[in-house]
């Protein structure tokens, strides 16, 4: 089914959602180090939501036990944080948030380096980046979604990385996954391919894996990790659609696009 494009009140409050999960990431990106719990992560960013009168839209979705997610090297994505999970030097860690802000969602994640993180797992969060900007960088007023996952895989197959196939990004706004889903692979075989409209909104948050694209999910129904247990790496944003490209809602205040943040 094809989006309804939101109207100029619901992309105000859009991006007023999403800029806050964008700061609750800056907020807690000095806490991501060694010897930090996941447990810790998931508290501080908890509180930091709530004082910012807003909800964070994780907990207890579908049974999920926390606010954010925390998903450490070879957890492609929904890690649940712990106090058993503690952050070790050269670990790479993806941290989801989002935020429910005047009815309205904001959904975002980055990657961050732990310590001493090698030149293979810091060139794979690199290259995740980039290919969710050229991703997001097809995207216009009459642009084919499915140029977003074309792009990514074509960037993706020539660096011999895995793009994730079962998990993809969505539409956005009152309801936390709407229509359309955002595929981050091509060919999109079965999936609806129709041309975007000025103020749809949806994120792009390709899951990129050193290995095979394969994942599987372990007994807590959540977590999922790659099938060959090789790195896996991921960002996201919240946009819309604009008349000659995209606005990003969750940019960084601090301009903290990927690690190094400093």
């Amino acid at each position: 089914m094809k989006p309804k494009p939101k109207n100029s009140v619901e992309l105000t409050k859009m991006r007023a959602a999403g800029q806050l999960a964008a700061q609750v990431l800056d907020f807690i990106t000095p806490h991501v180090e060694v010897g930090t719990n996941t447990l810790k992560l998931n508290d501080l960013c908890h509180d930091f939501i709530l004082k910012h009168n807003a909800t964070p839209a994780p907990l207890n979705y579908k049974g999920f036990p926390k606010s954010i997610c925390t998903s450490i090297n070879d957890v492609v994505c929904h890690g649940i944080p712990s106090e058993k999970d503690i952050l070790k030097d050269g670990d790479i860690v993806n941290i989801d948030v989002t935020v429910i802000l005047d009815g309205y969602h904001g959904d975002t994640s980055r990657m961050y380096l732990v310590g001493n993180v090698s030149d293979e797992a810091r060139k794979l969060v690199d290259d995740t980046y980039e290919a969710m900007m050229i991703g997001i960088n097809t995207i216009k007023s009459g642009s084919y979604l499915s140029e977003v996952g074309k792009a990514i895989q074509e960037y993706s197959d020539k660096r011999c990385y895995g793009v994730v196939r079962d998990f993809c990004g969505h539409g956005l706004g009152k309801v936390f996954h709407e229509s359309p889903p955002v595929l981050h692979y091509y060919p999109q075989i079965g999936c609806e391919d129709f041309r975007l409209r000025k103020g749809t909104t949806f994120t792009v948050e390709p899951m990129i894996n050193l290995g095979t694209w394969e994942a599987e999910t372990m007994e807590d129904g959540w977590t999922a990790r790659t099938k060959d247990r090789k790195l896996s790496a991921q960002f996201e944003h919240t946009l819309a659609v604009t008349e000659d490209g995209v606005e990003t809602f969750t940019e960084s205040p601090k301009g903290w696009h990927k690690p190094p943040y400093a």
